[in-house]
């Protein structure tokens, strides 16, 4: 059985601001963000192919060219190919590449590079015996819902949530890749629109087991973002 993590490469980027021209590629201790998570799929030892899922062919080509300065040799099948006009539509292009629909495949967003090693084994470990799983965190803000979506917030209507159920989604999110991807073709076929993996299996009914994320994991959204990376690591974080 082969597992393959499925790195999402292609973001616009528009909140940027225009600070870098390809926040992935942006540099952080010296390397690209996106080689951060991808080093650490490698050395993870559960993964035996990586799809990065690109924006175009100069996009590729700056990734390829990186992965050969950077990592002298590698254990892994590395593949390319290109996203989609939607997250969603990314993620299934990176699931039709993957080898092996009966192993698992680990959805990542490439912005985030400060997954640790332990994580992704806990993730792998999880899925391997319930099928699915996903890295999310605890809420600790008081999360309101705005009773009509509306443009103008004066005066809203605000409901309550229930904290202690609320958890904060993030990636990798591990799926066995057939049954995702099944998911993925599902949502495309009936226009339904997500915005993460894991309500693409709860679309088809299935269920996913958490494992709580205790460390940063910061997805790189504003270019303050980067400079926050940096402190967190110069305090000694993963």
């Amino acid at each position: 059985m082969a597992n393959t993590a499925i790195l999402l490469a292609g973001g616009s980027g528009k909140r940027m601001r225009g600070s870098v021209k390809d926040k992935v590629l942006a540099l952080l201790d010296g390397m690209p963000v996106i080689l951060h998570s991808f080093k650490t799929f490698v050395e993870s030892g559960c993964i035996d192919e990586v799809v990065f899922v690109c924006r175009d062919d100069a996009q590729i080509k700056q990734i390829r060219s990186a992965i050969k300065k950077f990592f002298k040799k590698i254990s892994v099948a590395i593949k390319f190919t290109y996203g989609g006009a939607e997250r969603q539509d990314s993620v299934l292009n990176g699931l039709k590449e993957a080898s092996d629909k009966r192993g698992l495949a680990f959805i990542h967003d490439g912005a985030r590079p400060m997954i640790t090693i332990e994580n992704v084994r806990a993730l792998a470990e999880v899925a391997l015996k319930d099928g699915a799983s996903v890295l999310a965190s605890r809420v600790s803000d008081t999360i309101k819902r705005v009773a009509k979506n509306k443009k103008d917030l004066s005066k809203c209507k605000l409901d309550d949530l229930e904290r202690k159920r609320l958890w904060a989604m993030q990636t990798p999110q591990v799926f066995i890749c057939g049954e995702i991807e099944k998911a993925y073709k599902h949502i495309k076929k009936n226009k339904i629109a997500i915005t993460d993996d894991v309500a693409a299996a709860t679309v088809m009914g299935g269920k996913v087991s958490i494992v709580e994320n205790l460390s940063a994991n910061v997805k790189i959204t504003v270019p303050e973002d980067i400079a926050f990376i940096e402190f967190l690591k110069s305090k000694g974080a993963k």
